[in-house]
Formats: C-alpha cells, sequence, structure tokens
C-alpha cells in the first residue's frame, strides 16, 4: 500500500518500503519512532488549541450509530415475551424454547466472526446500513411465519445481521469520537441496547391480552427502516478512509468532526503512521507477541460479560418472576421491563462518569455490585424454596434490579468501550469480532443451559454459579484491562508493546 508524505511534518517515512522482507526491522523501528514523534505533536496541537467543543456532526455520529443498539436490545428482550405464547402455539417444551431463543445467538457468532473484515473491506458506514435493513426485513418474516421452520431460519438470519452490527458499531464511533469524550460516546450504544430492551418488554407488555407474538417479533421492523433512515446521513470514518488511501475524504471528515481548532494534518499523520506501523492486519498477529496479551484480554472479557448470566434475565426474566410466585403475564412482562429500567439508569451514570472515573474502576464498581445481588438472590431463593411471601418478593425484586444495574454500569457499558479500544488501528475490527464472538458464544452457553439450571439447581444454585463466575472476573479485570481514559486510539498498541504497561 503507498502512504502519502504529509506537507508539514518534521520528519517523513517512505511506508512504501514497509512489508518488504529485507527492510522489515528497519521500517518497523523507523515506522515505530515516527508514529511516537507524530503522536506528541498531535497532543501537543490539542493542548495549544484547548479545544473542548463537541462538534455538531460528532454528536451524530455518536447518537445515530449508538441507536443500532436499539435493535439488538429489543430483539434480546421481545422474544421473551413472545415466547410466552410462541410455544403454546408450536407446541414447544423447555428445551425447544432454549433452541429458539439461542438460534439467533447462533447467527450472531456467524455474524461477528466476519463482520470485522467486512466492515474493513466495504466500510463502516456501508456496512451498518446492510444491518439496519436487513434487521427490519428479517423481523417482518419472523412475525409472518407459518412454520416453526421458517421462524427459526428467520431468527437465524436476525442473529447473523446483529453479530455484524455488534463489531462494526463499537469500531466506527471510538474511530469517529473524539479522545476526550469517546467513552461516552461508545457507552451511548449501550443506552440505546438497554432501551431497545425496556422497549421490547413494553410491547409484549401491550400486546398480552391479544397474545400476538407475530406483532411482537414484527414490530422490529419499524425501529430498523427509521435506523437506516439516520445511518444514510452520515461519512465513514477518517481511519477507514485512511486505510483505503482516500486522504482528502479522510481529512474533510476529520475536519466535520473535530472541528477548525485542531490540526488535521497532524491527526492524519498519526492515523496514517499507526496504520503503516501495524503492516497488515492478520488473525495470527492476534496470537503473537505483543498482541497476545491484547487478544487474551478480549477474549477473557467477552466471556465473562455473558458468563456472569445477564442474558439469562433478559430472556428469562418473566420465568424468573414466575418462579417467585407471580403468574399473571402482564405483570411479568412489566416487572422485567421495570428491572430495566433501573439498568437504564444506571448506564446513565456510566455515561456521564466514564470520562472522568477511568474504564477500570467503572468497570471493577459494576462487577462488585454484580456479586452483592447475586449473594442477595441466592439468599432469597435458599430462604424461599419456591414459597415467596411480600418481604422475599421485595428483596428478589431488589435483586434483580441490582443485578441488572451492576452489569449495566460495568460490563454492559465496557464490553462496547474496549471493543472499539482495546487493539491498534490494524487490529482493530479483528479484535472487535474476537471480542464479541466469545462474548456471543458464552451467550449460547447460558441461553441454552440456564432455563435447565435454574429447574435443576434451583434460583438458589443457579446464581450462586453466577456469583463465583463474578468474582473470578472481578480478579481478571484487575489483571489484564488497561485505563484508556483520554488515549489516543493510536496509544494503545505501545501499552502492548510495553507489556501492559503505559
Amino acid at each position: 500500500m503507498s502512504w502519502s508524505r504529509w506537507p508539514g511534518s518534521a520528519r517523513t517515512t517512505d511506508w512504501n518500503t514497509c512489508g518488504d522482507s529485507s527492510s522489515e526491522p528497519r521500517c518497523t523501528l523507523e515506522s515505530a519512532r515516527s508514529r511516537d514523534a507524530l503522536i506528541r505533536r498531535t497532543r501537543m496541537s490539542s493542548a495549544l488549541t484547548g479545544n473542548s467543543r463537541t462538534t455538531r456532526l460528532a454528536l451524530l455520529v455518536g447518537i445515530a450509530a449508538a441507536t443500532v443498539g436499539i435493535i439488538y436490545g429489543y430483539d434480546s428482550s421481545n422474544i421473551g415475551g413472545a415466547m410466552l405464547y410462541l410455544a403454546e402455539d408450536f407446541h414447544l417444551d423447555a428445551a425447544a424454547q432454549s433452541w429458539v431463543t439461542t438460534t439467533v445467538v447462533v447467527g450472531e457468532i456467524l455474524g461477528a466472526l466476519f463482520g470485522g473484515a467486512l466492515a474493513n473491506r466495504i466500510g463502516r458506514k456501508p456496512t451498518m446500513v446492510v444491518v439496519a435493513v436487513s434487521f427490519a426485513a428479517f423481523s417482518l418474516l419472523s412475525g409472518l411465519a407459518p412454520f416453526l421452520w421458517v421462524l427459526v431460519i428467520a431468527r437465524f438470519l436476525l442473529g447473523l445481521t446483529i453479530g455484524v452490527s455488534v463489531v462494526v458499531v463499537p469500531v466506527f464511533v471510538a474511530e469517529s469520537a473524539p479522545a476526550r469524550s469517546r467513552g461516552a460516546f461508545l457507552v451511548l450504544y449501550q443506552v440505546a441496547t438497554v432501551s431497545g430492551i425496556i422497549l421490547g418488554y413494553l410491547v409484549a407488555m401491550a400486546l398480552a391480552p391479544t397474545e400476538s407474538w407475530r406483532w411482537m417479533l414484527g414490530l422490529a421492523a419499524i425501529p430498523g427502516v427509521i435506523i437506516t433512515l439516520v445511518l444514510l446521513r452520515l461519512p465513514d470514518t477518517a481511519r477507514w478512509y485512511v486505510m483505503k488511501g482516500r486522504t482528502s475524504e479522510a481529512r474533510s471528515t476529520l475536519a466535520r468532526i473535530e472541528g477548525p481548532e485542531v490540526d488535521v494534518d497532524a491527526e492524519i499523520e498519526t492515523i496514517t503512521a499507526g496504520f503503516a506501523a501495524g503492516h497488515t492486519a492478520s488473525w495470527r498477529d492476534l496470537l503473537r507477541k505483543p498482541f497476545l496479551r491484547a487478544t487474551l484480554f478480549v477474549v477473557g472479557l467477552g466471556f465473562f460479560v455473558q458468563l456472569t448470566g445477564i442474558n439469562a434475565i433478559v430472556y428469562y426474566s418473566p420465568r424468573i418472576f414466575e418462579a417467585m410466585g407471580f403468574t399473571d403475564d402482564i405483570v411479568k412482562l412489566g416487572l422485567s421491563a421495570l428491572v430495566q429500567v433501573a439498568g437504564l439508569v444506571a448506564v446513565f451514570v456510566a455515561l456521564l462518569v466514564i470520562d472522568r472515573m477511568g474504564r477500570r474502576p467503572v468497570l471493577l464498581i459494576g462487577i462488585g455490585t454484580m456479586v452483592l445481588a447475586n449473594l442477595l438472590l441466592v439468599i432469597v431463593f435458599a430462604i424461599g424454596g419456591g414459597h415467596f411471601d411480600g418481604a422475599l418478593t421485595i428483596a428478589g425484586f431488589i435483586g434483580l434490579v441490582l443485578f441488572t444495574a451492576g452489569f449495566t454500569f460495568g460490563f454492559g457499558s465496557l464490553v462496547w468501550v474496549y471493543a472499539g479500544e482495546a487493539m491498534p488501528a490494524h487490529l482493530r475490527s479483528l479484535g472487535a469480532s474476537v471480542m464479541l464472538t466469545s462474548d456471543l458464544v458464552a451467550n449460547v452457553i447460558v441461553g441454552a443451559f440456564f432455563l435447565t439450571i435454574l429447574n435443576a439447581l434451583g434460583g438458589a444454585g443457579a446464581f450462586a454459579v453466577f456469583g463465583v463466575i463474578a468474582i473470578l472476573a472481578f480478579f481478571f479485570v484487575v489483571w489484564l484491562a488497561p485505563e484508556t481514559k483520554g488515549r489516543p486510539l493510536e496509544d494503545i498498541g505501545r501499552y502492548w508493546e510495553n507489556g501492559g504497561r503505559w
């Protein structure tokens, strides 16, 4: 790939020699030195200008991209409401219900696997537009499905599109947002996801008297269409334009997002140096030093996000409330939505503090809250033994609220932040694919076995398992999670190169 020499730089490197085996050691050293010099220059420029304004386009990019999370959240919750009536229509036992629920996640895994490569090839924005259009079409097909096998295929295709979206959206937002507010922009995706979960429960609750599971699933097409129209107004990211050699578009996009006070040429040079120093992206790079440690972090974080049990709460909240003694479908769906409202409040708090407190403290506080919530739920189910009075019911509801709030404040917010920030430029999309694929594999495990575990071990046993996993997750984060608050994206490569130190 041919890289241009940017005007005004104190020093330039011929990137055309990179990748030649005879010159690779010299090129790598020269690229690293040039990259570091450019990063220092960019920081100096930002400090001198004191630019603290967020431009209109930056806000539009952050909000519009984050709204894709609505379709992810809506699909996660509305299947729980639809399943109350779908199971009866198709005569499904517990195992068959788990299969219908997890079919979408199997599709998500495949989508996440190739989502990063697709976003690199055709662009971040076009990929998101394809996702939104496909989601609308397959949601409609789900609602119209005349047979179970048609519904299963539609759910699989829905999962495929969602899997691509959970990879490309964090990358798009991280590459577009200003460094000073990047964490908040990435947390917006979780705000949209939780809002979608609440919307799914409310729609299910409104349609519960008619038992119209087809409407519950089919109405998801509406947010898909709306989101498509919003996304069409956005440019792609400056970093993707640089990667494809479209420097004039990169410069224009960066100027519109960062504002006139930022030295755009210096920013472009830094981005270019980051790509050149990394050479060509390869899956094998994820398994080699210095980025093997980073791969271990993103894979482990992805697994812990789901193995701690949040989607068991989202998918099976109505069943959990049924185990606590609630029998009316509308009440079960309404309580499930109320739990997610608490989660939405928590994620708004995370939105406000993440760029002040930092990533690690927010994540650790969230996991600690989940540990305490699991302990409370174990006590409630152990004492209740399937028979709940008023006090135990209230305590159980508080436990579910704390669990959900802790998750959305910590894991729920930070998974998208680290998906966009944890890897250097040339591995960012592939790293996001690996993280979110591991997340979705764990999701399949939880979705497939939670109902069985709940029936076999009871609520106390199920939440004891989740509590132990949450404790392990806490120490994993202490060990490996980087603090990326306020750091330029081009810095993260040096963190892993230094053995996990800044």
